[in-house]
């Protein structure tokens, strides 16, 4: 059976390698990045079925969506966007793409397979 691509942007290891781990169990394959810059170049070659991506970690990961979201070829991928549960500014940041889920690390740990879910439903 063919495993969908997931690629998790992340710096922190907590929730990073728990996220990785969770979706492996769920069975996607992985791709991880670490680099907001590399990015969008990254989403455009490897074409995958989700993006998730840690709001929290260094560089304009907020630019970094809005460029995936920009370009023809990746505008349709489903984003999850994750931020520490006190960092509701970067959470609001990303909710301003109403593309883009964006959620609480506390939410996306516990409703992981329901937020895959809502970010893949085709309406």
């Amino acid at each position: 059976m063919l495993q969908p691509l997931a690629i998790v942007f992340y710096e922190r290891l907590m929730p990073g390698s728990q996220l990785v781990n969770r979706l492996q169990d769920l069975n996607y394959r992985v791709l991880t990045v670490d680099n907001a810059a590399r990015l969008a170049a990254t989403v455009r070659r490897e074409m995958p079925l989700l993006l998730l991506a840690d709001l929290a970690a260094k560089g304009d990961v907020v630019a970094a969506i809005e460029a995936i979201k920009a370009d023809a070829a990746t505008s349709h991928l489903p984003i999850i966007a994750f931020a520490p549960d006190q960092a509701v500014e970067l959470i609001a940041a990303a909710q301003k793409n109403s593309t883009v889920l964006a959620v609480a690390e506390s939410a996306l740990a516990s409703h992981l397979p329901q937020l895959l879910e809502q970010a893949l439903r085709v309406d």
